[in-house]
């Protein structure tokens, strides 16, 4: 049952976007850009992770921290009395597209003083219909002005989950909107016996047929660079959260993409950069120029820009007709000796480098996490039970799958270190594409590798770097094979440790490490 909204001094309920176009063109920290759209530099960069709260008085029931419900209950009426002398928007719609078993009802209720959050939400929820039911809806509160004092960064998200309601305090980056709604569904999802995945989806075309990729990463590592470039003429159905149920099927959640525009390249990502720059896009914290040029390329303010496109300013296949999910590729943005696809040799490797969810930090993770070696199990921070259960549950899903399945990490950083280090080479995004099409038509060559038990490539079609795809050659080459050995080494033990935290999840899973 979903809360009443408090009531405010006035709501417009539903505005169209030229409406809200109009009260974004009021907003100080607003821009017209040369292609006619807005750009709206809001003073919160990335997620508040560190601000956000679950509701509860029973910490032992997630990872993540809590909240007393006493005290949440003193914050929300704070909220509510704020709201009372304040003009709101609510935006209503779903998470999920019709006839999906796993729609559901959501709205965001925010100021009209920021009237960009709710113009780039619309964007992503399914519309409303008549079966719309205000009862179902999960529902995030959104005050970006009302101040948060004597939480972390003066900020505060709270999530609660018993009444299915986001609030979110003195935050204005859209990140949060998009979501609060989407943490709750994906709890929803969980509830319904699926695993919510922060993934994307294409369909690509092959001889055999097509191919349904999931593509799973923390945001600024390439989900959605490789959910949008085109093999074979594939096209992008979902750019961060599905839902995976039993028998390997895939539901979409959003009606739009939330892109991260830093290094935006016509030449590489035209889909995106083509609905970027046009009326109808939004940005958000994106260099530009005072007569209204956009540079993509400038990290002045933040290398986190972002921008949000409605799925109808491109072409895309239906995601009512996603079907079976045919294989799931983890992003790892490494730097050492990760190479650039791994496939998994059994479920129970698959499942444990699920649960890994090695990469280096971005910029959309805020300044705690950028460029630092993380683990985020399913590459997902956004599950709010233990992380174990994500492990067990998609072990779970494989085995219900009467097909082949299957589960490689992809590396969309470097071999043999970063930038700074002389002989290390980049993987780039025309190396991503052709392995995601060599996966998909089956044409890649594969052998165990002696270090790690996974299966490494000793061919790719149209790959013109072996040492890309087995980084012991290039650390050999250069005369660093202890070094690499060492890394391994280095690597196995922390990742045996790191696992040994994950109490619950399925011994044979951890065994699969070697």
């Amino acid at each position: 049952m979903a809360i009443q909204l408090p009531p405010a001094k006035s709501v417009a309920v539903n505005p169209t976007q030229d409406e809200l176009k109009a009260w974004v063109a009021q907003m100080p920290n607003s821009q017209m850009t040369e292609f006619g759209n807005y750009n709206v530099k809001a003073n919160v960069t990335a997620r508040s992770a560190g601000s956000t709260f679950i509701v509860s008085d029973d910490p032992s029931r997630t990872t993540k921290p809590t909240m007393p419900s006493a005290e949440y209950a003193e914050v929300a009426a704070r909220q509510e009395a704020y709201i009372a002398d304040r003009d709101m928007i609510l935006i209503e719609g779903y998470i999920g597209p019709e006839n999906s078993p796993m729609k559901r009802a959501a709205r965001v209720y925010i100021e009209r003083s920021n009237g960009n959050i709710p113009a780039m939400q619309q964007q992503l929820y399914y519309p409303r219909d008549a079966d719309w039911r205000e009862e179902d809806a999960l529902t995030v509160i959104y005050t970006p002005n009302c101040p948060a004092e004597g939480y972390p960064q003066d900020r505060l998200v709270t999530i609660d989950l018993d009444n299915w309601v986001t609030r979110v305090f003195s935050i204005d980056y859209f990140g949060e909107s998009k979501m609060g709604g989407l943490r709750m569904w994906m709890e929803w999802a969980y509830q319904q016996g699926a695993l919510a995945m922060h993934a994307g989806a294409k369909v690509i075309p092959t001889d055999g047929g097509d191919k349904v990729a999931l593509i799973i990463g923390l945001s600024g590592t390439g989900k959605t660079t490789t959910t949008f470039t085109r093999q074979n003429g594939s096209l992008p159905v979902q750019d961060d959260i599905v839902a995976l149920v039993e028998g390997g099927e895939v539901f979409s959640t959003e009606n739009g993409c939330f892109a991260k525009t830093y290094g935006l390249d016509p030449k590489y990502e035209p889909t995106i950069y083509g609905a970027l720059a046009s009326p109808e896009g939004w940005l958000e914290n994106v260099a530009v120029a005072p007569d209204g040029t956009v540079d993509f390329f400038d990290d002045s303010y933040t290398a986190n820009g972002r921008g949000t496109f409605a799925l109808s300013a491109i072409e895309h296949y239906d995601p009512r007709k996603l079907g079976r999910a045919d294989f799931l590729l983890i992003l790892n943005r490494n730097e050492t000796i990760a190479p650039a696809v791994a496939k998994m040799a059994s479920k129970e490797q698959a499942v444990a480098y699920f649960m890994l969810g090695e990469t280096k930090g971005t910029s959309a993770g805020g300044v705690a996490e950028a460029g630092k070696s993380l683990r985020v199990p399913g590459t997902n921070p956004f599950f709010m039970r233990h992380d174990y259960l994500q492990g067990n549950r998609l072990a779970e899903l494989i085995a219900s799958m009467d097909y082949d399945f299957g589960v490689y990490v992809m590396s969309t950083g470097r071999v043999g270190g970063g930038e700074d280090v002389s002989g290390s080479k980049k993987v780039k995004i025309p190396h991503s594409s052709a392995i995601v099409k060599g996966i998909a038509e089956g044409t890649i060559t594969w052998e165990p590798d002696p270090d790690f038990g996974y299966l490494i490539a000793t061919d790719v079609p149209d790959f013109d770097d072996p040492e890309l795809l087995q980084p012991r050659r290039l650390y050999e080459v250069q005369g660093r094979g202890d070094e690499y050995v060492a890394l391994v080494e280095g690597l196995k033990a922390a990742r045996r440790e790191y696992m040994a935290t994950h109490a619950g999840l399925d011994q044979a899973i951890v065994d699969a490490l070697g």
